[in-house]
């Protein structure tokens, strides 16, 4: 009687410890993201520092999730040779599935939304993949569902695994990543660390992080308008849902996604659109660099946490994250004809910022402007 492994069971576990080590040798040949200072002249008390996402070789913070969603679907027996892969994405995961798809010679499908910028869209088709864009944004779960089955592939489904699927207590996540870099800065224990919220993953993995390391930092999440997260965060109510889309690329959902955990958060800010374009216009001008949307909203919330901490005169630090380059952007929020269209002209509030990082005094159409909840909120 012959014993032993079937030749097809061998050949697929062969290629799944290949296709993970080819996943770790890339993850070896990449250095860790930079932390970069942004001296405030209004705020000598507080330092401020952004975790710099966009030196990743796809170019966002989304390259750690994309990573970490493959890993834990090739452990998990989801992914075979040939499979397609299925992702509903606003951008830059996809972008970032993209390529890891590409280093397993996979076919992969970006299920997205139809106003997701051209820049993204041809950045998904370089690494080889291809768009699948929708009108409705609430149907992109269902209709990558659909292909997934349609084709006999795996729907990777970001807003579900992303909490799961990242190693939060330690393995160079960007919460130790974070207080690695830190051990050496004049307030090496930051006061509050802040990131907006795309699928949750994030937030979830530094606020776990800090209570596991047993840490006093307090995690911020940002939420820009059209996303039900900042609401779902004060009512808890699962069922909140929008069908409209966020209008800042990447972050801010329709729906309560599952990999958005309120529990692990200690306070949120819903950042206006206009103040989320007006930071990214004057972080860009800062830095000498140009970045994404998102981190023009990461930066209001950084913006509160540090108004909150010198209101009570409180001496530290803040990081919050530069989620991706404003080159994915050229077409859109850097282009003054089409914020005009859009509504989102922010001249006036980016010359109002600017007068608040350098004085540390709020406009008052901001502080009126801004929603804050958790130990943010003013009783």
């Amino acid at each position: 009687m012959k014993t032993g492994t079937p030749p097809a069971a061998a050949s697929e576990r062969a290629w799944v410890l290949a296709a993970v080590r080819r996943i770790e040798a890339d993850f070896q040949r990449s250095s860790d993201t930079h932390l970069i200072p942004l001296p405030l002249a209004g705020f000598p008390g507080v330092d401020l520092y952004l975790k710099d996402e966009s030196s990743h070789p796809t170019g966002s913070l989304k390259h750690r999730l994309a990573r970490s969603l493959f890993l834990y679907a090739l452990c998990n027996g989801w992914l075979h040779q040939g499979t397609t892969v299925v992702e509903a994405s606003s951008g830059s995961t996809a972008i970032s599935e993209a390529y890891f798809a590409r280093l397993l010679a996979l076919p992969f499908v970006a299920v997205m939304p139809a106003a997701t910028s051209s820049e993204k869209i041809a950045a998904i088709e370089f690494q080889g993949g291809r768009c699948h864009l929708v009108d409705d944004p609430l149907t992109i779960y269902s209709e990558s569902r659909r292909l997934a089955d349609q084709l006999g592939g795996h729907y990777l489904d970001q807003f579900t695994y992303a909490e799961r699927a990242t190693d939060w207590r330690s393995n160079n996540n960007i919460a130790e990543s974070i207080f690695q870099q830190m051990r050496l800065e004049r307030y090496p224990l930051p006061e509050w660390i802040v990131s907006s919220a795309g699928t949750g993953g994030t937030v979830a993995t530094l606020g776990r992080y800090v209570r596991y390391c047993a840490r006093s930092t307090r995690i911020c999440a940002a939420d820009p308008e059209n996303s039900v997260f900042f609401d779902h965060y004060r009512s808890r109510q699962p069922d909140l849902c929008l069908h409209s889309s966020s209008r800042i690329e990447g972050i801010g959902r329709p729906r309560v996604e599952a990999s958005f955990l309120p529990k692990v958060i200690d306070a949120m800010v819903r950042v206006p659109d206009v103040w989320s374009l007006a930071a990214m216009h004057e972080l860009t001008a800062r830095l000498g660099r140009s970045v994404g949307a998102s981190t023009g909203t990461n930066l209001i919330a950084a913006l509160a946490c540090m108004a909150r901490m010198q209101e009570g005169g409180v001496q530290g630090s803040v990081v919050t994250l530069l989620c991706d380059s404003g080159d994915r952007y050229r077409h859109t929020y850097y282009n003054d004809s089409w914020l005009q269209h859009a509504g989102l002209a922010c001249q006036r509030e980016r010359a109002a910022l600017a007068v608040a990082l350098d004085t540390g005094q709020l406009a008052s159409e901001l502080s009126a402007g801004w929603h804050l909840a958790g130990e943010l909120a003013i009783d």
